[in-house]
């Protein structure tokens, strides 16, 4: 299974994140009542709800540490798995917001001109969670976390949505006041995408799907075995970053139990070198 250091690993970037929205959503609220600047407001109240998702994120990661008991013998891995599903309904809430904010703004284009200071606050805010997003997504690249690339995608929307509204300020500067729906919009449906392909991953984890090319290729892994004579059945799934193989071969009936043991210990150590498979449960049956 998922060595535990590298949850806690994942858990550094969440806390991360967790205190770049806090900080970037009270600058923002702060410059934009200032300014006069509405766009930098929505930004900042933007943050204000990620805040929530990097709770939920941080939450999932802390009960998927937990060791196997009575009732999870697999562990709780899972648990960063729907961590990531909630992301997802926070980030489709957001992107919603943005879209209805832009369409009403199509409508009644604003006719204030804020100040230029609230314009390069989201250009700077922009730039914080550019980094922030390019630490988490090589984090969750590297420790192959489901949660964590939840995170970092919702820290590059976040950034999409600075600068949506740094557009939009600099926009008014220059009298185009469709500058700011108009690239509001465009940030909404990229976010939209974006929390659809987590929660799309997400729940298909959750219900035991997995990629059928892999699986194939798991099921060569194991037909060139020596002592295999066919493949009966073979499964997988996915328990929050680990592969999961169940499978049925059929040896010579004729073997011993030791060597039909030696055939499974090949089994789990060919999958598990070439599909970095974390658990193998191998069945024998004869011919």
């Amino acid at each position: 299974m998922e060595n535990y250091s590298q949850i806690k690993q994942s858990e550094k970037g969440a806390w991360l994140s967790l205190f770049a929205y806090i900080l970037l959503s009270a600058v923002k609220l702060f410059i934009g009542t200032v300014s006069g600047s509405q766009a930098l407001l929505a930004d900042g109240l933007n943050n204000s709800t990620d805040i929530i998702a990097s709770i939920a994120i941080l939450v999932g990661l802390r009960i998927s540490r937990r060791p196997p008991d009575s009732n999870h013998g697999y562990g709780h891995y899972r648990a960063e798995t729907i961590a990531a599903l909630v992301a997802s309904f926070i980030m489709i809430a957001v992107g919603i917001q943005v879209l209805y904010q832009s369409a009403n703004k199509f409508i009644q284009p604003a006719l204030e001109t804020p100040d230029l200071i609230a314009a390069w606050t989201a250009a700077g805010c922009a730039l914080v969670m550019f980094v922030v997003y390019i630490y988490n997504i090589r984090l969750a690249r590297a420790l192959s976390s489901n949660a964590m690339h939840a995170v970092a995608q919702d820290n590059r929307s976040d950034a999409l949505v600075s600068i949506g509204a740094f557009v939009g300020i600099i926009g008014s500067q220059f009298g185009l006041p469709w500058l700011d729906p108009l690239t509001g919009t465009i940030v909404g449906l990229l976010i939209c995408k974006t929390a659809w392909d987590i929660f799309r991953k997400s729940s298909h984890d959750l219900t035991d799907g997995f990629d059928a090319s892999e699986l194939e290729l798991m099921k060569q892994t194991v037909a060139e075995v020596d002592g295999v004579e066919s493949i009966k059945d073979i499964k997988a799934r996915i328990h929050g970053n680990n592969v999961l193989v169940d499978t049925t071969v059929l040896v010579d009936s004729t073997l011993n139990v030791v060597q039909s043991h030696d055939i499974t210990e090949e089994i789990e150590g060919q999958l598990k070198d070439r599909h970095q498979v974390a658990n193998v449960l191998v069945h024998i049956e004869p011919v």
